[in-house]
């Protein structure tokens, strides 16, 4: 079918972050006396909001994390975007097949809108996105796997649920669209189809998008 609407998820599907954030996000839990691998960041971490990071560790140890956790985190996930952050191959090609063929889009993300800004603009996609087409997990009361976070920006965008059809690299997001209603297609890069269930269809190359919308590049 045609949608009238593509949401992407942000992280591992605009920009290739999710390497660089969960190396962080894992060295940082370590040096605070939570030992954490890169998998384990990935297995637990992946596609949700920080707050996850903040239930899961009180929940298995106990213990909160320091007050200035969030801050610190963000300010070496963007020091290390800074140094080696790059946009998904293919990626700007799907934006500029979307634009010509006059079809919307937007993005959704766990990360904070300060974070998702400082990526775009070291990979260069920040010309692609107005900031009323960029939606966080701020913006509501509920992060990915709840469907609130699409269900806001489908409504800020003006277009039916069962008219948008989203870009997912995550468990956790491909559920969140799928509870609102949408379409998803699983983007493979990071985690392989059987990790991704329920999405509507799976594929492993950007410019394998379009083809799946319909829409020549």
């Amino acid at each position: 079918m045609g949608y009238d609407l593509v949401i992407f998820d942000n992280d591992g599907v605009l920009v290739d972050s999710e390497p660089l954030a969960n190396n962080v996000l894992a060295g940082y839990l370590t040096e605070l006396g939570h030992p954490t691998t890169y998998e384990e960041s990935v297995r637990d971490y992946m596609g949700a909001s920080v707050r996850r990071v903040h239930e899961l560790v009180l929940e298995r140890s106990g213990q909160r994390l320091p007050a200035d956790f969030d801050e610190t985190l963000h300010a070496r996930i963007c020091a290390a975007f800074e140094q080696e952050l790059k946009p998904v191959p293919g990626v700007e090609e799907v934006l500029g097949a979307l634009t010509a063929h006059g079809i919307g889009y937007c993005l959704v993300s766990s990360s904070g809108h300060e974070r998702i800004r400082v990526g775009h603009r070291v990979a260069g996609l920040d010309g692609w996105f107005e900031e009323e087409w960029i939606f966080s997990a701020d913006d509501v009361g509920l992060g990915k796997p709840a469907p609130d976070l699409y269900l806001h920006a489908a409504r800020q965008m003006g277009v039916e649920p069962a008219r948008c059809v989203v870009v997912e690299d995550s468990p956790r997001g491909v559920r969140a669209a799928a509870s609102a209603g949408m379409d998803v297609y699983g983007y493979t890069a990071m985690l392989p189809a059987d990790e991704l269930p329920g999405a509507t269809g799976y594929f492993g190359d950007m410019m394998q998008l379009p083809l799946l919308l319909q829409l020549p590049v």
